[in-house]
């Protein structure tokens, strides 16, 4: 007997009368595409639930990389799309500060968030609310005599470093004694009136937590300094260059009559301001500056190749000898 690798078929296995055996054919079978896999998505739901505070930082995130022109425009959309942080988005975020008039007092003062209670602002020229609010917060009556202290002292300031502009300050009591102020500083320059194509507006916020500590006090301050320049030509078109600074700093003061807080907080704002501007006019504006030199070379190729070979001769010829 004779045994046959593979499979057999009773029908096709055996040659009848013979004592062989022959081997079986493969039958040629048709060619079938492999199967196709059919996927489902599945969505699993995300069970992690964002925080109110995860949204805060997403959106102050997002309006750190929105141009600075447009800061206004878009805090309103952001304020529409999560309409519950309003609260902390307005006090968060930065905005040019806007002009109001004190029709009783005949002064202009600047509105912000420091000064805001639900849709009215207070006036620091005569504490009052407008559009009038019965239940606004007011200073307390120490706090008050500080603040319109500060207010004519601070408009001498602005008047002899900016020499032109409006300014504000306002003071708001803290617990445990303490209290805090926000001076407000804006310059508008227009100069397309006098012929020169360019106008920019400077806004400086300066933010002062104050906390006694008996014959001294310590002085929190927080500095923001908003830049904003456009000009238009015909040769170079417009160009519009704008952004923020904000730089902090804490100090100790003795407190007496010859160092009034008012003193002190003078000192803190006019020294901080004088390394924001610098800052801005050394890294920023020279930065730029240098980019712009690079990208376009008023001299021809020729000429600052002709000006590298000639120092290059000279430092040869000064190494010689």
């Amino acid at each position: 007997n004779s045994r046959v690798s593979g499979p057999t078929h009773r029908s096709q296995g055996w040659l009848a009368g013979n004592s062989t055996v022959a081997p079986l054919r493969t039958p040629k079978l048709p060619y079938l595409p492999p199967p196709r896999h059919t996927y489902t998505l599945v969505r699993i739901p995300d069970t992690r639930k964002m925080t109110e505070m995860d949204q805060l930082d997403c959106a102050l995130d997002l309006m750190r990389r929105m141009p600075p022109s447009q800061i206004e425009d878009n805090l309103a959309n952001l304020i529409d799309l999560v309409p519950d942080l309003t609260e902390h988005l307005l006090s968060a975020v930065d905005q040019p500060l806007k002009i109001a008039t004190d029709q009783t007092a005949k002064r202009d003062y600047l509105l912000c968030d420091y000064n805001r209670d639900g849709d009215s602002y207070r006036s620091p020229w005569t504490n009052r609310y407008d559009p009038p609010l019965d239940d606004g917060a007011l200073p307390s009556k120490q706090l008050r005599e500080l603040e319109v202290q500060a207010n004519e002292v601070f408009d001498i300031y602005r008047d002899l470093y900016y020499e032109g502009g409006v300014s504000s300050v306002y003071c708001w009591d803290l617990d445990g004694g303490a209290f805090a102020a926000v001076v407000l500083i804006k310059k508008t320059q227009d100069s397309t009136k006098k012929g020169q194509p360019m106008k920019g507006t400077w806004d400086a916020i300066h933010v002062l937590e104050c906390s006694p500590n008996g014959a001294s006090a310590s002085y929190k301050l927080t500095s923001t300094v908003m830049l904003g320049i456009e000009t238009e030509t015909a040769a170079t078109g417009t160009l519009s260059l704008g952004g923020s600074l904000t730089r902090q700093e804490e100090q100790e003061f003795p407190v007496n009559a010859q160092n009034p807080h008012v003193s002190n907080m003078g000192k803190m704002i006019e020294n901080l301001e004088m390394k924001l501007r610098t800052t801005l006019n050394t890294i920023y504006f020279g930065k730029t500056k240098d980019i712009a030199n690079e990208l376009r070379q008023i001299n021809g190729v020729a000429l600052l190749k002709h000006q590298r070979e000639v120092a290059s001769q000279i430092g040869v010829g000064m190494a010689s000898r």
